[in-house]
């Protein structure tokens, strides 16, 4: 399973910029399929460790066997508190790959992809209560609005809205096909695909609370990595990398860079390079890669 399970991106890029010491501890936030955890297992030695998260079961069933290696089954909204219960204060370095696995578009029933008709889910977890099918039948029409708006960064985003709620009076909007048929009046042919895949990012980015989880995640990453330490971080959509790239310049989302009694910038991270992304010759490889955004900090 763990062979088809996902192709890593951007791999050498990412683990190249954590800057591997053989006896450090690093963290794999985002595990799915193990291609980052297998390739830093690579170039650690026999004292170093890694820890992996991943929320997914199904991920578990990728486990490496390996004494240096343990995987925990939870969000990573929660690293510092696991990495705490492990004795584990500081790492030396952190990545993060944001995308949805292949193995998670690829499962039909999981509901993320839209090649597939299958039951509205899009939990990352499958024990979560809230699923896109919630979001779509039980949001009033100005939640879902800003939703679309927001994370789907759809104009229309009011017009979808008033749809979905038009139809779901008369009955409930249950698979993909329905919210697809829903919603065909938006859906320019040549466009379908486009849109299509911004009003399911919407709705599973909401479903998976995906910017909470972004923005608890990097707040504790100054708290847990040592002086020194560095930052992976692949993203693949624009509201992430931008919250990526404001944090690491002003150390939060909302404010100014905090300064000094001499005017100096005073922040946790400093950016290493510039950003990354895949080569023409990765993207013919793995269509996925496309929109593939790496970015590399280290502690201060």
């Amino acid at each position: 399973m763990g062979e088809v399970y996902h192709v890593p991106v951007l791999l050498k890029e990412s683990i190249d910029g954590l800057q591997i010491k053989k006896d450090g501890v690093y963290v794999d936030v985002t595990f799915g399929g193990g291609g980052h955890s297998k390739e830093i297992l690579k170039r650690l030695g026999p004292e170093g460790k890694l820890f992996a998260f991943d929320q997914d079961e199904d991920a578990l069933a990728n486990a490496i066997d390996d004494p240096r290696f343990t995987l925990i089954n939870e969000n990573f909204r929660f690293l510092r508190q696991f990495l705490k219960f492990y004795g584990i204060l500081e790492v030396d370095g952190i990545l993060a790959d944001f995308g949805v696995s292949s193995h998670q578009f690829d499962m039909a029933e999981r509901g993320f992809s839209i090649r597939f008709d299958a039951d509205l889910d899009m939990r990352m977890r499958k024990s979560e209560r809230l699923s896109a099918y919630q979001v779509v039948n039980a949001y009033s029409q100005e939640d879902l609005a800003k939703v679309l708006f927001e994370y789907g960064e759809l104009r229309n985003a009011n017009a979808i809205a008033k749809a979905l709620i038009d139809s779901r009076a008369d009955k409930p909007i249950k698979t993909t096909h329905d919210l697809k048929t829903v919603l065909q009046r938006f859906l320019p042919k040549m466009k379908e695909n486009k849109i299509l895949a911004q009003i399911y990012q919407a709705i599973r980015i909401e479903v998976n609370q995906e910017i909470a989880v972004l923005k608890a995640f990097l707040e504790q990453v100054p708290e847990i990595l040592k002086v020194g330490g560095r930052l992976s971080v692949i993203s693949y959509h624009s509201l992430e990398d931008r919250l990526v790239k404001r944090f690491v310049r002003a150390g939060s989302f909302e404010n100014e860079p905090e300064k000094d009694f001499y005017g100096n910038i005073n922040v946790p991270l400093k950016r290493k390079d510039k950003m990354i992304t895949p080569s023409a010759n990765e993207i013919k490889q793995n269509n996925r890669a496309r929109s593939a955004k790496l970015r590399i900090a280290e502690r201060i």
